[in-house]
Order: C-alpha cells, then sequence, then structure tokens
C-alpha cells in the first residue's frame, strides 16, 4: 500500500487558485475514491468530485481520463494544469493497481477527502479512508497526525508509514487547509449561477386508508433545489410534533436534478381535526405553501417573520376550509 499517491492525486485534482465570488453560505467540496477488487488480475475503480450536490467531475475508469460534468470546471482549472493532473491519475493507477493485485482479494477501499469553507472564510479539511466498508484511518488536521479507526496488522503497519511520511503529512495538511480553500473560491467564481439555481417545491396531499380505524395522510413535495426543505403538519393550525404518527422520508433526487420527499401522518377517520401541510423553501423566501387536507387549493402565506398576519391568513384558511366542509 502507497497512499502518499493517493492524497497527492486528489490534492491536484484541485482548482489552485481563484477569487471569492458573492456568495452567502458555507459550502464543501469533496473528491470521493472507491475500489473493489474481484481477484488478482481485475478491479472497478469510481472517482467522483462534488461541490455541494454538484458533480464537477469523474474519471472513466477504462480510459482512465478526466470527464467533467460542468463547463466552468474545465475553466476553473488552466488547461495545462489539467493535462498534468490526467497526466498523473494515470501513472497513480497504474501503480495503485500493480500493488494492491499483488495480495488483494474481493476487497474495497474507499476514501473522502475535502475541505469546507465558512461564510467567515474560516475552514475545515478532512481526509477519511474506509476499508471493506468499515472506517480504517483518518487525518486529524487539528493536530496534524494519522488516525486509525480499528486496531489490526493492518492498520498499524498503515500508520507506521504515515508516520513514517512527515513530510509528506505536512505537505498534505497545507494542501487541504489552504489550498482547497483557494480551490473551492474559484469554483464559486466560475459556479456561481448553478449554485444559486432554485427550483420552487409542487406539493399535494391526500388520503390512504391503512386500516378501519387509521386514516394516512399524505404530503407529497417534490420538484425543489437546493436540497434543504423543511415540511410539517398542521392540526387545528398547530404543528404536530415528531412522534410515531409522524413519519418523514429522506430527500431523494429526481431525474431532472431536483429533490423530492414524502411526509405522512396517521389520524383517526373523523376525528374533527383540521389538517394541512406546510413547505418551507429557499426558493419561496419568507413565504411558505400551506396545502390543507381536501382542497385542492395551494395557498402561499407569508412566513413567522411576518407575525401576526400570517396567524389571520392561518386562521382564516382554517375557518373556511371546515365551513365548507360542512
Amino acid at each position: 500500500m502507497q497512499p502518499p499517491h493517493l492524497f497527492v492525486f486528489l490534492i491536484y485534482l484541485l482548482p489552485l487558485s481563484g477569487t471569492w465570488a458573492d456568495l452567502e453560505g458555507t459550502f464543501t467540496i469533496q473528491l470521493l475514491w472507491a475500489s473493489t477488487f474481484q481477484n488478482s488480475s481485475f478491479v472497478d475503480m469510481e472517482w467522483l468530485g462534488l461541490l455541494e450536490d454538484i458533480e464537477l467531475g469523474s474519471v472513466d475508469k477504462h480510459m482512465w481520463t478526466i470527464h467533467f460534468c460542468q463547463p466552468w470546471v474545465y475553466q476553473a482549472l488552466p488547461c495545462r494544469d489539467w493535462h498534468t493532473t490526467e497526466n498523473m491519475m494515470k501513472a497513480y493507477l497504474q501503480e495503485f493497481n500493480h500493488v494492491v493485485h499483488e495480495g488483494a482479494m474481493q476487497k474495497d477501499t474507499q476514501c473522502m477527502a475535502g475541505c469546507k469553507i465558512y461564510p467567515n472564510r474560516t475552514s475545515q479539511a478532512f481526509i477519511s479512508v474506509g476499508y471493506n466498508g468499515l472506517d480504517f484511518f483518518s487525518y486529524d488536521m487539528d493536530n496534524d497526525t494519522w488516525l486509525i479507526s480499528q486496531d489490526s496488522s493492518l492498520s498499524q503497519h498503515v500508520l507506521a508509514t504515515l508516520h513514517n511520511c512527515t513530510a509528506f503529512s505536512k505537505v498534505v495538511a497545507a494542501l487541504f487547509k489552504n489550498t482547497c480553500v483557494d480551490g473551492i473560491e474559484a469554483l464559486l467564481s466560475y459556479g456561481k449561477a448553478a449554485l444559486e439555481r432554485q427550483e420552487t417545491p409542487v406539493a399535494a396531499v391526500f388520503a390512504r386508508t391503512a386500516s378501519p380505524a387509521q386514516l394516512l395522510l399524505v404530503c407529497r413535495v417534490t420538484g425543489f433545489y437546493p436540497r434543504p426543505i423543511s415540511v410539517a403538519w398542521l392540526q387545528d393550525g398547530q404543528e404536530v410534533p415528531p412522534g410515531p404518527a409522524l413519519n418523514t422520508s429522506s430527500i431523494l433526487p429526481n431525474a431532472d436534478l431536483t429533490y423530492q420527499l414524502r411526509s405522512c401522518l396517521a389520524v383517526r377517520p373523523r376525528d374533527g381535526h383540521s389538517y394541512a401541510c406546510r413547505v418551507s423553501h429557499r426558493s419561496l423566501g419568507t413565504r411558505s405553501l400551506l396545502i390543507p387536507w381536501g382542497n385542492a387549493e395551494v395557498v402561499l402565506i407569508a412566513g413567522l417573520g411576518a407575525g401576526l398576519p400570517a396567524a389571520v391568513a392561518v386562521a382564516a384558511i382554517m375557518v373556511l376550509w371546515v365551513w365548507r366542509r360542512k
């Protein structure tokens, strides 16, 4: 095993300089790598670079060439550096496969490296490696030292090898703490439009009969971007707290690069309460979507910052809904 080659390669995938884009928030760049060694002569490798959830580029495992998913990624890295990176990648993959093939049989390795930059331009770098689905070792950026996650003869051997590479460890720390931040800044400058993209959610509420004594209200929200979203159920205008009756799925991707989720609330049929699904998302600003159960109309209400007018609007909607049912 020769881990230094891996991290040197990953570092070269980062753009080397850039200027800060006029964007707010916290941003993370990740370089993901995974290898599965089926036998002594075949390896399946996957490489992927991400800025937040935007795919920056990947590696063709057959040709060992870099494919960038966004045109502005290529612009952020000078052409000569891009070709240098590609040549280094080919040399690394050939050497790495040769070394591991000597003793690997049906083993998986994974690596995640990158950094996060905060609005005040402070940053946090990270490097972690997994082996056969378990955490294997990582780099403690605060103390500039390698840490093992599982104690075994293999992990001790790797740790000793890394500790002997003191100069390399210092270079890795410096590059991920400093160069990675410059890389994000360059990507933010060129990819500002992609990072600022917003798609408004579309929501619908319907009911399913789970049993004679239970009705399942479903709020389906789809087509939104970026990923963060808030979905809540209101009972008689009051938010339903977390509990066994409330179940919200994880956020899943759509084919058009937007997201979807479902939130389900178990209630008793004809229990006399009114219910509505409330959706908050960046694309809506300070407003929210309010979708009452049993009413196809989607209402756009002011957010909590609007104070009393928002509360009055919600109350009026609930009264109108109850009146229509009577």
